[in-house]
């Protein structure tokens, strides 16, 4: 059991690691030094085979990063939320799947820069600058992503985790383990999500409801409403500034 643990904490801590390592370039090409490797399939000392093993696991969790970033970060609630928009406006395909993607992985970004910030200057500047080991690194890395996931997550999805894992009870947050932590997020966000999407659905009922009675009353019961809805439902979606609303409503739900 405290292997698993143990690997399954190097994966969840390893990932946004590495992640944080990328976003440092890019936000802070200054102050990181890319440093030239070589790999020689020749004759190795024990030293340049760590390295190697190293650098192989670091692209092992690099090529992990696309879960990380669903499951650790608010990717997750916005781009449901953003479906459930899509959806409630009926306009099939529009926007397109890669429209929406991109616009949740870039508010993505925006809200979570705070966490980045954090992890690059506690975590990443510091290994950099060979400061701290990588044991420590990782672990500055955690606190910061465990800070956010805690604010996001529900006590009863928390406690139910901590049961099922049969764990003795936590007496602080500090004692619950990541691997506990992330699945309770995540069904937190799930649940979130699901709530801001039915009241994404409320108004756009309401216009359904009213054309298919409107069309009932006057004989027009072989016209399909949400063909006659569709405009009224995209007329009032503009008229309130929706992209505006539920983006603002998705940036302040994380607040």
């Amino acid at each position: 059991m405290s292997s698993s643990s143990s690997l399954i904490k190097r994966l969840a801590l390893g990932l946004p690691f590495g992640i944080a390592l990328g976003f440092g370039m890019m936000t802070n090409p200054e102050t990181v030094q890319a440093a030239g490797i070589t790999l020689d399939l020749g004759s190795t000392t024990s030293q340049q085979t760590g390295t190697s093993v190293q650098l192989l696991l670091l692209m092992t969790l690099l090529s992990l990063a696309p879960a990380i970033l669903m499951m650790m970060t608010s990717f997750t609630r916005i781009i449901i939320v953003l479906s459930f928009v899509r959806n409630a406006l009926g306009t099939q395909q529009l926007p397109p799947n890669q429209v929406l993607v991109g616009l949740a992985l870039f508010l993505t970004f925006f809200i979570m820069i705070p966490t980045w910030n954090q992890i690059n200057t506690n975590a990443l500047q510091p290994y950099m600058n060979n400061q701290i080991t990588q044991t420590e690194a990782l672990n500055n890395a955690e606190e910061p992503l465990r800070i956010f996931m805690f604010k996001q997550t529900r006590e009863k999805d928390l406690e139910l985790f901590v049961g099922l894992s049969k764990m003795e009870r936590p007496k602080t947050y500090r004692d619950v383990p990541t691997y506990v932590l992330i699945p309770a997020f995540v069904i937190s966000e799930l649940k979130t999500a699901f709530q801001m999407g039915f009241a994404i659905f409320i108004p756009f009922i309401v216009i359904d409801m009213i054309v298919a009675s409107t069309l009932m009353s006057i004989g027009m019961m072989m016209l399909p409403p949400m063909m006659v809805s569709l405009p009224f439902k995209i007329l009032l979606f503009v008229l309130v500034d929706g992209w505006h609303l539920v983006v603002e409503s998705l940036v302040t739900s994380f607040k």
